[in-house]
This record gives structure tokens, C-alpha cells and sequence, in this order.
């Protein structure tokens, strides 16, 4: 054996299925260091060798990431002495095993030879399993990896395998991120043992994958893909085909100023299903307004200015670097010390740039409703201290304002007063935690509701809204309210 590390691959489970390169390399090794002697092949493995595993790391270490470590530190010192080692692992080597990439990776770093012994993996014998053909766009990934994730790096209309689930800790992490993609009752199909006599394929709802009692190292989970198409992925992929030669003329002539007042209209239809709590509609305006996001990102494309994964990229970077607390090791204590760290790292970021001495308030768009711009600018002046103390004195500038209005001359001097009186009725909504935007929707709403309720009683009482009188609207009006309250 020439000094250095060689990885062998043990096939998936079957002794059959191991290939005679490994056979021979094993047979001419006088002692050979196994992953872990919890492999179906290990008993049928050629005699001679002398046969160490890592099992015990299993037993100590903290985490799968800190046995891998640990294994790969000690085959790297194996590896450097005058004799080299031969390392066994199950399947193939470079298909889901950890400690053989990060051997490889610390062994060229310090210039130690290191030969790969192919194998069987165990991807072969589970598409056999499913009768399923790999190439078709299945995508594959750990699940020890899989379960640190809040939401899985997956695309739901293709196929997926999620390999070696080792227990049902494993299987309730993994369960709890794909439940963020896929729904609760999604068919999937549990492989046991694949390639081995013991073999078992199983057909479960997804929500039940962390209840089955027989998963091991040798457990992989098949997820077909959903039956609509969801991804963002196919979406990207339709907007792109409607804007393509023989698409649709209409979307294809669109650019991103013809497009504003769509995207306008279709926000504040999100804000529409939001103030009305229905949640049917809210899915649905999302969708419409994504539609309006990924073209304007198609069209981007199409000029060669961004991509929509340059946009995500960018707010990807930006809520990392702006949640020190979550993604580091900054501290905070509640909601208004976030705030306060957010405004710091923005006035960090804005000197990198070298615009220091840009207002923090540049940034609050102009083009947002008078109302809701004046609350986020009150919003930010008061993450840095300039703000009142209490609701009351708040309440207090209100009236002076309205006082104000009442003694304003002319009709400049009286928008100037009305002006400074709404911003503080705005002031006054934030510190009630209430989105004076909203609330205004809603009183519109409201008014809206109630003046048809007079014209449906003026109808029926064959009486015209602008025939009456107006303490005959004030009681129309009066009877709405009553009848509101009372539904």
C-alpha cells in the first residue's frame, strides 16, 4: 500500500455489490479504519485486515458536525505516518459523506496524497427501489444537513430525496422545515435498507415521518413533486415564456413604467385582503403581486441590468448583516433594541459608502401615502431619542394644533395647520400602536357601508338621498350604526 489516505467506498449494503477494485484494495490492507462497523457489508468484508471503526465518536461527540470533524482530524494523522491508511465507508465515497470531503480538503492543504476507491452509492439501489430515474431532475440532500434549516433549499415541483435519516430527531427537524414548503398530508415514501434483503419502501403522509420507529442511518425519504406547480423557479419560467418571441403581445410590450400603476394597484389589493382578515384573498393577491415583482425583475433581465437572484442575493446580504443578533453574536433586549441596532449598522453602511452626512430620513420613500410616510418618519426619528416621553403630551400637541387650525387665517396658513394636525394624529396613532393608514381605510370602509345602507332605506321608502332633509340623513345615518353594531 502506497503511504497516504485511501477512501474506499462499501457499496450501499450488499456484499455482492461491492466492486473488485475495493475488494482487492481491502484484502492488501493490513489494517483499514471503517466510518462505522454499522454497515450491512462489514461482515462480509475479506479476511486478513485488522478492523478499527469510529464508532466510539459517535458516543461523545455533541453533534454529527463535531464527529465528522474529529474522524477526519484523526485519518488525516493516520494518513501522514510512513504506512498511510486505508479508510472504508459506506457507499460511495463522495456521495453524502461528510468526513470524506473534509479528509480530502484538510489533506491538500498540507500536501497529503489521497486516492478515492469508487463504490457503489446508495442512490442506486433506492431509485431502483422507487423505479424512479435520477436523471429525470431528482434532487438530493442530507438530512442532518436538511434539519438546521427553517425552510429547505428545495424546488417542490421536482422530486426530491432526502438521505440518511438517522432518527426520529432527525426526522422531526427535517418533517418541520419541509412542512414549510410541502403540505402536512404531502405523499411521501420511506426507503429502508434499499439494495439489502431487508429492504422496505413505505407510503406515509409527510406529517407522520418522525412516528415511524425503524429509521437508521440506512433511511431516505422520496418526496414527489407537488401536483400544481409552485416553485418560484416555474413561475420565473412563465413570465419569461410570455415575454419571449411568441409569447403574449401584451406582456411582451411592457416595460417598467408602463407597469407602475399595476403595481401600485396590486399592493394595495394585499392591503385590501389584509384589512379584511381574508386570508383566501390574501393568497391570492400575493400571488398577483409577486407576478408584478418577477417582471419587473424578467424585464431587468432582458436589458442586462439585474437578475431576480441578484435582488434576493442584495436582501439576503442585508437582513444577515443587519441581524447581528440572530446571525452572530450581538445581544439585544427586545423589539425597540433591535430597532435601535438596526439604525447604527445603517449609519455604518451609509459611511462605507461615504454618504455619512445623508439624513437617516432619506431613505423613506416619497411616493408612499401621505399618512403612512408621515408615521415611518416619526418611526425613525424616534429610533435615535427624538420623540415624546408619553402618549399624553402627544395627545396634548394635538390639541394645541387643532387650536392652532381653528385661529388660522387664509387658506395657505389653514393647510399648514391641518397639515401639522394630521402628523400629530399620526404621532398619536403610534404611540396607541395603531397604523393610522389602516385606520383610515377603514373608516372609509365604514363610511362607505353605512351611506349605502341610507340609499337602500331611501330606496325603499321610494324617497331620493338629495329629497331629504338633513335631520332626515342624520337619522338614515344614526339607524346604519345601530344596525352595524348590531350584526
Amino acid at each position: 500500500m502506497s503511504a497516504g489516505i485511501v477512501i474506499v467506498g462499501l457499496g450501499p449494503g450488499n456484499p455482492e455489490q461491492l466492486t473488485l477494485e475495493a475488494w482487492r484494495t481491502l484484502q492488501d490492507a493490513p489494517e483499514v479504519y471503517l466510518r462505522t462497523s454499522r454497515h450491512p457489508s462489514v461482515g462480509s468484508l475479506p479476511a486478513g485486515p485488522r478492523y478499527e471503526s469510529f464508532d466510539a465518536a459517535y458516543e461523545n461527540g455533541a453533534s454529527f458536525g463535531q464527529v465528522y470533524e474529529q474522524i477526519a482530524l484523526q485519518v488525516l494523522a493516520l494518513g501522514q505516518r510512513p504506512e498511510g491508511v486505508v479508510y472504508a465507508v459506506p457507499g460511495h465515497p463522495l456521495a453524502g459523506e461528510t468526513t470524506v470531503t473534509r479528509v480530502l480538503a484538510l489533506a491538500a492543504e498540507i500536501g497529503v496524497p489521497a486516492r478515492i476507491v469508487a463504490g457503489v452509492s446508495f442512490i442506486e439501489p433506492i431509485t431502483v427501489a422507487l423505479g424512479i430515474d435520477p436523471f429525470d431532475g431528482l434532487q438530493i440532500c442530507d438530512a442532518t444537513l436538511l434539519a438546521q434549516r427553517h425552510h429547505p433549499n428545495l424546488d417542490p415541483d421536482v422530486a426530491a430525496l432526502v438521505v440518511q435519516v438517522y432518527d426520529r430527531q432527525v426526522a422531526s427537524d427535517c418533517k418541520l422545515a419541509l412542512m414549510n414548503l410541502y403540505p402536512d398530508e404531502h405523499p411521501v415514501r420511506l426507503v429502508c435498507r434499499a439494495g439489502t434483503p431487508e429492504q422496505l419502501v413505505r407510503a406515509i403522509p409527510l406529517y407522520e415521518l418522525d412516528r415511524q420507529r425503524d429509521l437508521d442511518h440506512l433511511t431516505s425519504v422520496y418526496l414527489p413533486p407537488l401536483p400544481e406547480r409552485g416553485s418560484l423557479s416555474s413561475f420565473q419560467d412563465i413570465v419569461a415564456r410570455l415575454r419571449a418571441p411568441g409569447g403574449c403581445p401584451w406582456d411582451r410590450k411592457q416595460t417598467h413604467a408602463s407597469l407602475r400603476s399595476s403595481l401600485l394597484e396590486e399592493t394595495y389589493e394585499v392591503l385590501a385582503a389584509l384589512d379584511a382578515d381574508d386570508m383566501d384573498a390574501l393568497q391570492e393577491e400575493l400571488g398577483d403581486l409577486l407576478l408584478q415583482i418577477v417582471l419587473h425583475a424578467q424585464i431587468a433581465t432582458e436589458e442586462g441590468d439585474f437578475r431576480l437572484s441578484d435582488s434576493t442575493a442584495h436582501i439576503i446580504a442585508k437582513l444577515v448583516r443587519r441581524h447581528p443578533h440572530v446571525f452572530a453574536d450581538a445581544k439585544v433586549d427586545g423589539a425597540d433594541d433591535v430597532l435601535r441596532s438596526w439604525e447604527q449598522i445603517k449609519r455604518a453602511e451609509r459611511g462605507e459608502r461615504g454618504d455619512e452626512a445623508v439624513s437617516m430620513l432619506a431613505g423613506v420613500s416619497r411616493a408612499l401615502p401621505a399618512l403612512s410616510r408621515a408615521m415611518e418618519l416619526q418611526k425613525r426619528a424616534a429610533r435615535v431619542g427624538f420623540d415624546w416621553p408619553s402618549a399624553e403630551p402627544v395627545a396634548a400637541k394635538v390639541e394645541e394644533e387643532w387650536a392652532e387650525f381653528r385661529e388660522a387665517q387664509g387658506p395657505d396658513r389653514r393647510a399648514a395647520e391641518l397639515g401639522d394636525l394630521l402628523f400629530s394624529l399620526v404621532n398619536l396613532a403610534r404611540w396607541h400602536e395603531i397604523d393610522p393608514e389602516s385606520a383610515l381605510r377603514e373608516a372609509s370602509l365604514r363610511f362607505e357601508q353605512r351611506f349605502s345602507a341610507m340609499e337602500r332605506r331611501s330606496r325603499l321608502a321610494g324617497t331620493a338621498l338629495d329629497a331629504l332633509s338633513l335631520a332626515e340623513l342624520d337619522a338614515l345615518w344614526e339607524q346604519a350604526k345601530a344596525d352595524e353594531a348590531s350584526r
